[in-house]
């Protein structure tokens, strides 16, 4: 082991990043994070999909989901971090320290390329899960007049007629306007006002034949519904928010301690520890 600069190196001449090794150890992090993650999926344990166009449920966020999520970051980023260590040329008369350095650095460049590249895959999946609480309404208004929406369930649950006084005329007109009342009186938690109230269940009972009573009740049960589902929502993302946050950092630490031991078994100086010198 060289513990320092051998006189007439020209080590200040080159480059002390290997970015072959880099990127080599970055695209294979990548892709065990994809593989993992699609497992993951298939058991039920990640709430992340790898394929941009798959369904979401942000509701289904457990503890399980966010474990798995750190054990998809330690191994991915330590196996590509590993690489990065290994495949990097060898650093001739550098100090131990330095070649330490130098390999953390690797290993934790190694990981940021890993989780640039992962999300470049991973974003429209992510985002459909953060911003859920709120896009789930905001798509509600848009999709007012059509066939599907996110609000047509609540709707239909307003608008079932009593089967023994079940009216004939179209009801296409008052979903429409109770879709929009609703995604913007409950957009970012938010309730009906009682004017707002009064005028659902009239237009309810009009429509389902409920007495005033009965029809007021159907509202608050589909409003408390509504917004109950709208919060677990917005506590899943804060939760998948501090999962991923913890699985990141777990992840580029273990890139840069895989990447030192790859480094120093290429060098032929890995005993198990790093001596200093």
């Amino acid at each position: 082991m060289v513990d320092a600069l051998t006189p007439g190196t020209e080590e200040s001449q080159l480059s002390a990043v290997s970015w072959a090794a880099i990127l080599a150890g970055g695209v294979s992090s990548a892709a065990l994070t994809l593989l993992m993650l699609a497992f993951g999926t298939g058991m039920g344990f990640s709430v992340v999909s790898p394929w941009s166009n798959s369904e979401v449920s942000s509701t289904t966020f457990s503890l399980w989901a966010g474990l798995y999520l750190i054990v998809v970051a330690m191994i991915a980023s330590s196996i590509g971090g590993y690489l990065a260590g290994r495949l990097r040329t060898k650093w001739s008369g550098v100090h131990t320290h330095e070649v330490y350095f130098r390999d953390t650095a690797h290993g934790f460049l190694a990981w940021a390329f890993a989780t640039v590249l992962s999300a470049a895959v991973l974003a429209s999946a992510a985002a459909q899960i953060v911003g859920g609480a709120s896009a789930g309404l905001a798509q509600a208004g848009a999709a007012a007049g059509q066939s599907t929406g996110p609000m047509d369930g609540y709707v239909d649950t307003l608008l079932r007629a009593d089967p023994s006084n079940r009216t004939p005329a179209d009801p296409a007109t008052s979903r429409s306007e109770l879709a929009r009342l609703l995604t913007s009186s409950l957009r970012d938690g938010g309730d009906l006002s009682a004017g707002d109230r009064t005028y659902v269940a009239q237009v309810v009972a009009s429509r389902t034949g409920l007495s005033a009573a009965d029809a007021e009740k159907r509202v608050s049960d589909v409003v408390t519904q509504a917004k109950m589902t709208a919060d677990n929502a917005r506590k899943a993302a804060a939760h998948l928010a501090l999962w991923l946050t913890i699985s990141l950092l777990i992840g580029a630490f273990s890139a840069s301690l895989a990447a030192t031991e790859g480094g120093g078994l290429r060098d032929g100086t890995w005993d198990g520890s790093w001596r200093h010198g």
